[in-house]
């Protein structure tokens, strides 16, 4: 009881340090938007949790909390679990992301995560053939893949790790870096049944470093008389777009059938302004299938130089329980100015 008074007292102290050093450092952190490398990072996978605005931190659970809280890859429903995803982004660009995860029982639980980005073929153009009348075309490669871990210390307590190797490249240049993310997860927060917390710390690690022959420029030496050749640009590198996620979430059940989940979670952006996710889901059982309906949205401050186009996030789920395995097909949908709305399918399998 006392440990647990006291985790309690260590969260809320977390969460108003974060929030005050959040408005301190906030003007400064505005004047370096744009600067990230890896924005892709930041990009959310899964239909289930996204349809709840992202707001699900402290109750993400199996392969799909891989992205959004490591620590609920503990509570993989089964033995072995695998998530394939498509979304459709802004400007034509196609998410793309699988996860697998297997349990070893008290030992934890291992993951295996890939995204990819697909661009599609963009015409090439050149200082040569600035129109690109050629009809050359290259397309961007940006994939990032995941090693998880996560364990349940307790029923109430988990926690898990995910380690990131990050990989962009854009014709003859390229990107390459990793990433490191941490999770921990608490339930029954105060001894109140069905109040739960997250927190989750995102893409920390060094910054990403660039190169590839696509930086070479063919220049004369101001020195000496070397003939024209090509001297290799020495590209800057850039910081990842971490982040600290606080979230809680209030769950019970309404019925023989029903259940209820309230979701909130707060944002703490290393290069961007900070925001607040509001989101929640319905749950209805019907023998071996489960219906669920979820709605949400981030909240975020507007500025010139930073406007935030996203909007409200709605979504279903139909879970079906068959012999020896089970399925879970999820679809959320957000709204989004200047570009057509989000829209992504999820289909997650239980073994």
């Amino acid at each position: 009881m006392k440990n647990r008074v006291i985790f309690s007292l260590v969260v809320l102290c977390v969460v108003m340090a974060v929030m005050v050093s959040s408005l301190d450092a906030q003007e400064a952190r505005n004047r370096r938007i744009g600067s990230a490398a890896a924005t892709e990072l930041l990009i959310p996978v899964g239909a289930r949790d996204m349809a709840m605005g992202g707001s699900s931190i402290a109750v993400s659970e199996g392969v799909e909390a891989i992205h959004w809280n490591p620590a609920g890859l503990a509570l993989l429903p089964t033995s072995a679990e695998a998530l394939v995803s498509s979304m459709s982004y802004i400007a034509d660009i196609q998410l793309n992301y699988g996860a697998v995860g297997v349990s070893f029982g008290r030992l934890g639980v291992l993951g295996l995560s890939v995204r990819s980005l697909s661009f599609g073929d963009i015409l090439l153009t050149t200082n040569d053939d600035p129109e690109g009348e050629a009809g050359r075309t290259f397309s961007p490669a940006f994939i990032t893949v995941g090693l998880s871990y996560a364990i349940a210390f307790t029923d109430r307590v988990n926690a898990g790790a995910t380690i990131k190797a990050i990989s962009e490249k854009m014709g003859r240049a390229y990107g390459s870096g990793f990433a490191v993310d941490l999770g921990v997860q608490y339930h029954g927060l105060a001894e109140v049944p069905g109040l739960n917390v997250g927190i989750a710390m995102k893409n920390f690690g060094p910054q990403v470093e660039f190169g590839g022959s696509g930086l070479l420029r063919r220049a004369t030496s101001s020195e000496g008389r070397r003939p024209e050749q090509h001297y290799q640009s020495q590209a800057a590198s850039y910081e990842l777009p971490s982040v600290v996620e606080i979230g809680v979430t209030y769950e019970r059940s309404l019925g023989e059938n029903l259940d209820l989940r309230l979701n909130s979670a707060f944002v703490n952006n290393n290069l961007a302004l900070d925001s607040y996710r509001l989101g929640g889901e319905v749950g209805f059982g019907l023998q071996k299938a489960r219906l669920f309906g979820r709605g949400g949205i981030e909240l975020a401050p507007t500025e010139d130089i930073d406007e935030f186009i996203f909007g409200p996030t709605l979504g279903f789920g139909l879970y079906y329980e068959a012999v020896g395995i089970n399925f879970m097909l999820d679809y959320a949908w957000r709204q989004v100015e200047y570009f057509n709305d989000n829209s992504v399918f999820s289909l997650k399998f239980g073994f």
